[in-house]
């Protein structure tokens, strides 16, 4: 069963800067051709990694204030943070594999 938390002012510093685990971000939104596209795949990957990763998502209309924070121009926007802070990012649809290679590489580091 996925868990995938929904990301918003309120919640954000607890869910994301104060985590144990590494974090990723979708920053997304509803009218988003692309946002659809890679959308199983952050599916996928709050389940296959259980336990080892958080995924969390940032609907940017309803959540200006976060995606002006992370200067997100573009979406679909996928944010890693480890320890509070952005590590590496992915702009755009991109295939299962290159997101799931760029999951593991930062679960490694």
């Amino acid at each position: 069963m996925t868990k995938i938390v929904e990301l918003t002012e309120a919640n954000f510093d607890s869910e994301v800067k104060k985590a144990e685990l590494p974090v990723l971000i979708d920053f997304w939104a509803t009218w988003c051709g692309p946002c659809k596209m890679i959308a199983p795949f952050v599916d996928e990957a709050s389940t296959a990694y259980d336990g080892r990763l958080k995924v969390a998502k940032v609907d940017v209309d309803n959540n200006q204030k976060i995606a002006s924070e992370f200067a997100i121009m573009s979406i679909p926007a996928l944010l890693f943070f480890k320890n509070g802070q952005v590590v590496d990012q992915v702009i755009g649809a991109v295939p299962k594999k290159i997101l799931f290679d760029k999951i593991d590489k930062i679960l490694a580091s």
